[in-house]
């Protein structure tokens, strides 16, 4: 298939549907790889046989089930551009199904292991207070962990007790910081922030030591320490704290549109997952505690 093809849609993701750059950078390589298994088969001689076999090659490769259901929301987003720009008169993803079993649950940390990593950071140092901040805001709010990086110091109002954060897909949304949050913000600000930029200005509202915005590499190495220091033995990944966000919020009877807004996801199905990590806790509660259980 002709590369230019390839390079028209990645095009057509950033201008018409304002996908993300790393979003787009994910839908290239899937989609290069994708492509150099077919050869220089024509669009309208690829079979959805042909997609399933890269599928099930991907899968023998070991890749996770997040990363094979953004390969096949990638190949489905492709074909159907082929299709609307008349590259190709058929779909083969058309009653594509997601293969079972891709859909892996989101690890969350129980409400107990929780408090015990966010009482880690000491609040007596600049690092320390930041990083308090940091992960009483990231537990508070459900932010992911680059948009928690990305914040500005103008898009957070400690008056009003809400920020506004510019999700995937260039979308804004305003969530809720709540006053235990908003609160630590306020010692960061008034306490740690100069003493880390030492004179220096940065638009970030969170700052390293190098006098500039903290990375998400660098902050997630902050977590990883701390989750050792508290004892954690729950494998944690970069929105441990955002899902632990969403299952405890919909554990304690959350309405499922409203923690769909706070986490910025466009589709409700993409929220619903965590009603099955309820819904899963129930269960084992039941089989524990029930005589019939």
């Amino acid at each position: 298939m002709d590369p230019a093809i390839l390079k028209k849609f990645l095009a057509y993701l950033s201008v018409e549907k304002g996908l993300s750059r790393n979003t787009i950078q994910s839908y290239r390589n899937d989609l290069t790889r994708y492509l150099g298994r077919l050869k220089d088969k024509p669009p309208d001689e690829i079979r959805q046989s042909d997609i399933l076999s890269h599928l099930a090659a991907l899968s023998s490769l070991g890749i996770s089930p997040a990363s094979s259901a953004r390969n096949l929301a990638a190949i489905r987003g492709f074909h159907k551009y082929l299709l609307i720009d008349g590259l190709a008169a058929t779909d083969p993803t058309i009653n594509l199904e997601t293969p079972r079993g891709w859909k892996r649950l989101p690890g969350s940390l129980s409400m107990a292991d929780v408090e015990s990593l966010l009482n880690q950071p000491d609040p007596n140092t600049p690092l320390g207070l930041r990083d308090k901040a940091m992960m009483e805001l990231l537990y508070a709010t459900g932010l992911r962990v680059s948009e928690l990086v990305g914040l500005k110091r103008g898009d957070i109002n400690l008056e009003r007790g809400f920020l506004i954060v510019m999700g995937k897909g260039s979308k804004e949304r305003a969530v809720p910081l709540g006053e235990h949050a908003a609160g630590w913000i306020r010692e960061y600000l008034d306490r740690a922030r100069a003493s880390l930029l030492k004179g220096s200005e940065a638009g970030e509202l969170f700052v390293s030591l190098r006098r500039r915005g903290i990375t998400r590499q660098m902050f997630w190495e902050r977590i990883k320490l701390y989750a050792v220091k508290a004892g954690i033995r729950t494998s944690i990944s970069p929105h441990t704290l955002r899902h632990s966000f969403a299952t405890h919020l919909l554990d304690n009877g959350a309405d499922l549109r409203a923690v769909q807004a706070m986490l910025g996801h466009s589709d409700i199905s993409t929220t619903q997952i965590y009603t099955h990590v309820s819904r899963d806790r129930l269960r084992k509660i039941h089989e524990k505690y029930h005589p019939r259980g």
